[in-house]
């Protein structure tokens, strides 16, 4: 009975089976592999677990990045630390390794994604997903090298909303980009008058266009919390701002 698997379908439970394992660079390969050799269109099935396999691989070094920085500002509060630069040390050992690990999931959303990808709102979730591995190297990068991916991460992110213009403010996908675009200039750029306004214009017309939707409506569940962050992120901006 086991021979009428095709080998997408052996790939895609390897795959389910790394993630229940927490091997997410074993998933990335399995999916990478799947998804360079198929003709037909990414499915959604294919869209989740690849984009799981991304953010949770990543946000492993993002976190060990977070914890490192931590400790750095624990030594350089005291008057003498014979850790620091060892910690230093580590942590641009760290950043280097985002930076490559990150510009491979550019790469591969280029490269071996964006061509299996017809419909509209695909390339939009993937193009900011593109936009967002820039911006997470530009995060934790200083000088050059964090203008370098700003510029990056600010050109794909704008590259992507052309793709999005005729998507309605009620799709999650649009909402998205434009949530992570409002970060972009206020995290990286420091721009807090573009990242409020960007971020107010699109609560207004997510707003208006999903008046009446109720919040337990499956079908806006997503855009409806991208709204509430996008208010969130307007207040704290603002209560900072006046700091």
């Amino acid at each position: 009975m086991y021979e009428n698997y095709s080998e997408n379908e052996k790939r895609l439970y390897l795959a389910m089976l790394a993630e229940q394992c927490e091997r997410y660079k074993d998933m990335i390969e399995i999916l990478e592999n799947l998804i360079n050799i198929k003709k037909e269109e990414i499915n959604l099935e294919e869209k989740n677990l690849i984009s799981i396999a991304y953010k949770n691989y990543i946000s492993e070094i993002r976190s060990a990045i977070s914890i490192i920085i931590t400790y750095e500002n624990k030594e350089i509060s005291k008057e003498k630390s014979p850790y620091l630069e060892y910690i230093k040390e580590y942590k641009e050992k760290i950043i280097k390794e985002l930076e490559i690990e990150c510009l491979k999931i550019c790469n591969s959303i280029e490269n071996i994604i964006m061509p299996k990808l017809e419909t509209k709102e695909k390339k939009v979730f993937f193009g900011k997903l593109k936009g967002d591995y820039y911006r997470y190297i530009a995060e934790n990068t200083e000088g050059e090298i964090k203008q370098k991916y700003s510029d990056l991460s600010l050109k794909t992110y704008n590259e992507t909303l052309i793709e999005a213009n005729n998507l309605n403010y009620k799709n999650s996908n649009k909402l998205g980009l434009l949530l992570n675009l409002s970060v972009l200039y206020y995290e990286v750029n420091l721009n807090f008058n573009e990242a409020l306004n960007l971020a107010k214009d699109t609560l207004n017309k997510g707003k208006e266009e999903l008046n009446g939707v109720d919040e337990d409506n499956e079908q806006f569940k997503e855009s409806i919390s991208i709204l509430n962050l996008l208010n969130d992120n307007i207040k704290m901006w603002e209560m900072d701002n006046k700091k």
